[in-house]
């Protein structure tokens, strides 16, 4: 075990795949964007692909036959129809009452999405989770997933090294991101990508379900003592 990892201070969390299950809407919101604007159309798997990339990126990955002028386009429709949605996606079991207890045991927690900051808002909102984290960042205030300023930036506002940080996601942009910023990848395996292109980037553990997230932190605390 990484000595290190039993420092751990600062918790990051991926929104989408990660705390909520919005899988489903991404993919709707994205393929009546295209239809909007008569794009050809994109298969689901096509589009969660995309799922934990900022929302140009997301669009340049899913049609770079298009220019900037069309893809600033799709992204703007795709955000009418996300923020025009009556209800938001349901978060995973066990997330609402996991994050309290890591807070109320002194970890900082954080959000780092490929949201931009009004999808993330309205997302906080709705789920009532708008107390529980020190600070987000989303992909339309910094750069994108894998880039790490995303993640540099949380740890500089928090004052929080990189060994004493954990970034937890269910894609490789995630695990990747976390690479590069030299902290430790966290991955979730009931996400969008599988196991296999997770684990390219050697996470430090693979979680089946959110709520995992505390025996394993509980195990890096009973390792401390001995």
């Amino acid at each position: 075990m990484d000595n290190n990892l039993r420092e751990l201070k600062l918790l990051v969390f991926d929104w989408d795949g990660t705390l909520m299950d919005s899988e489903a809407q991404i993919v709707g919101c994205m393929r009546a964007a295209a239809a909007d604007l008569a794009l050809p159309e994109r298969s689901p798997d096509e589009i969660r692909n995309i799922i934990g990339l900022g929302l140009k990126e997301a669009v340049t990955s899913l049609y770079p036959e298009h220019g900037e002028t069309l893809a600033g386009e799709l992204a703007a429709r795709y955000r009418e129809h996300w923020l025009g949605q009556l209800e938001a996606s349901s978060l995973f079991p066990g997330v609402v009452e996991t994050l309290q207890l890591l807070k109320e045991e002194g970890f900082l927690l954080a959000v780092a999405t490929g949201k931009g900051r009004a999808g993330l808002d309205r997302a906080l909102e709705i789920s009532g989770l708008n107390a529980v984290f020190h600070a987000t960042r989303c992909a339309d205030e910094t750069r994108s997933k894998p880039h790490p300023q995303m993640l540099q930036e949380i740890m500089h506002e928090l004052d929080m090294p990189g060994h004493q940080t954990a970034m937890i996601g269910d894609t490789e942009y995630d695990m990747a991101m976390a690479r590069n910023a030299n902290t430790h990848p966290v991955a979730v395996s009931y996400g969008v990508h599988e196991w296999e292109r997770l684990q390219r980037h050697a996470p430090v553990v693979c979680l089946e379900q959110f709520t995992d997230i505390n025996d394993w932190l509980a195990e890096l605390r009973l390792s401390n003592r001995h």
